[in-house]
């Protein structure tokens, strides 16, 4: 599954959920240092969806707060509980 992510970095409440502009929210406490941020929402995304971090891949956006992964086992419903949470 693609989902479309807005990151929060060096937020001081890490965390994943809520929407921003139909993009699913993700705070992270890392900066935006040499991918360490990415790195972080990858780890959040898979712990979000209880999946590999090996199944969360970054599609597009690695330089950008707009990003979009595939995740492979995400399921609908759990996005969507995630985006009103």
């Amino acid at each position: 599954m693609l989902i479309s992510v807005h990151v929060h970095p060096g937020s001081r409440r890490p965390g994943v959920g809520g929407e921003h502009a139909g993009a699913l929210v993700v705070r992270v406490a890392e900066r935006a240092v040499d991918g360490r941020a990415t790195r972080a929402v990858e780890a959040a995304l898979a712990s979000a969806f209880g999946v590999r971090l090996s199944d969360v891949h970054l599609a597009h956006g690695a330089r950008s707060r707009e990003k979009r992964f595939e995740v492979i086992g995400a399921s609908e419903a759990r996005l969507t509980e995630l985006l009103t949470a």
